[in-house]
């Protein structure tokens, strides 16, 4: 199973990241547990500032931008392998 953060405010970025997220959850057909992380003290556990934030089995992958879902596909294969 990947877990799945994403991390972020709620901003529009975020929930855009989180509907990535899902969408390549469901093509890919992979067991995923995704969070969504919106608490401040929760989020300084990853090094960068900038959100929203993605972070794949406790590896943070992608941060301040929204990530393509080819990218997002490649990092949740990589975690499966």
């Amino acid at each position: 199973m990947i877990i799945i953060k994403v991390l972020g405010s709620g901003c529009a970025n975020c929930k855009k990241v989180e509907a990535i997220v899902h969408e390549v959850v469901a093509e890919l057909a992979v067991e995923a547990r995704i969070e969504k992380v919106t608490d401040p003290i929760a989020m300084h556990a990853y090094p960068i500032m900038a959100t929203p934030r993605l972070v794949v089995n406790e590896k943070l992958v992608c941060a301040g931008r929204i990530p393509n879902k080819a990218e997002v596909a490649g990092w949740f294969k990589q975690a499966i392998a």
